[in-house]
């Protein structure tokens, strides 16, 4: 029997509802029909005074969700009478629904460049010594790069021709805080769960334009944001199960075929760096989403590019697969 610790949680849509359920790689177990099977089966009340489950999945997350020691019970409980639940509507196959962002409405979507020294190479710049800099981050717009797992990446129709891929590592904050301690750091995440920091190499949006000296820059910070360009899911790990953020293996293919293949041991700054870095002069939220930096493997070094009809499949260990199809806008 797996441990109680090895939780996922994932957001799913069946029959119009939004639901909030345990995530199994090719099945999802509702939490609400789990709960009332407990209860049926002659289970403590758990949930307190509450109607209805919550379907924000931080409310089942430590540090601070409410939920978590019930979370925690009814998997526990879950995996001790299998031969009992397995079944609809408390087992679901995860292809009869449609499985939605794990982090409900974040505030903030940070992202990391140049965090893996492949990767700075492969690009062509210096390999950073962390000693004597500091990581570099962006953000995208959430509302509109954020995708359902389900949903296409979509190539733009301004600028179609150099969108490449990134599998990353990213933080969904539990705890917020500033000023937050690199030893205190991973007590402030809730989990961790897969994200595509999808890039346009080559934007050029007027290309009568007079060149100016930061060209180089903003091409490269507006080729990011295009809507679509924020993969994530498919559910979240909890980070008691994850435990070092630094030991996992990650990677992304590209119809079938290996682009990238590492570990986030190889990253320059650690998650718990990052963490204390970014909360030095912003105030982190719960449901902000960190994301680390992607290993060496990307289209661009290697010429090629994301065209429709693709399939990118992005793995981190303990975590899962994000399974992404690719379409024209």
């Amino acid at each position: 029997m797996a441990s109680v610790s090895f939780m996922r949680v994932c957001r799913y849509r069946l029959d119009g509802e939004t639901r909030i359920g345990f995530y199994y790689d090719e099945r999802v177990v509702d939490l609400e029909a789990l709960y009332m099977a407990y209860r049926s089966l002659g289970g403590e009340r758990l949930a307190g005074d509450l109607e209805r489950l919550p379907v924000d999945p931080l409310f089942y997350l430590p540090p601070d969700g409410a939920g978590y020691a019930m979370a925690r019970r009814l998997k526990g409980f879950y995996e001790s009478n299998l031969d009992k639940l397995d079944s609809p509507p408390i087992t679901l196959d995860v292809k009869t629904v449609k499985l939605l962002k794990p982090v409900l409405e974040p505030k903030k979507l940070i992202l990391l460049a140049g965090n893996y020294a492949e990767h700075v190479a492969e690009s062509g710049d210096e390999i950073p010594d962390k000693r004597f800099t500091y990581p570099y981050f962006f953000m995208k717009p959430p509302s509109t790069t954020l995708t359902d797992p389900d949903d296409p990446i979509l190539i733009p129709k301004t600028s179609p021709s150099c969108v490449d891929w990134e599998v990353e590592l990213a933080a969904v904050v539990g705890r917020g805080g500033k000023h937050i301690r690199a030893e205190d750091a991973l007590s402030h995440v809730a989990g961790y769960t897969i994200l595509i920091d999808v890039s346009d190499r080559c934007l050029r949006l007027n290309p009568m334009r007079k060149p100016r000296p930061k060209d180089r820059f903003f091409d490269w910070l507006h080729g990011k944001w295009h809507d679509s360009f924020a993969p994530i899911g498919p559910c979240i790990a909890s980070s008691d199960y994850i435990g070092n953020p630094q030991s996992l293996r990650l990677r992304l293919k590209v119809n079938g075929v290996v682009m990238q293949d590492s570990s986030t041991s190889r990253m320059v700054f650690t998650v718990a760096e990052l963490i204390e870095f970014i909360s030095s002069f912003v105030t982190l939220e719960p449901g902000d989403i960190i994301s680390t930096g992607t290993p060496s493997g990307v289209g661009m070094a290697r010429g090629i590019y994301l065209r429709p009809g693709d399939v990118v499949e992005a793995y981190i260990e303990k975590i899962g697969l994000l399974r992404k199809r690719v379409e024209m806008e």
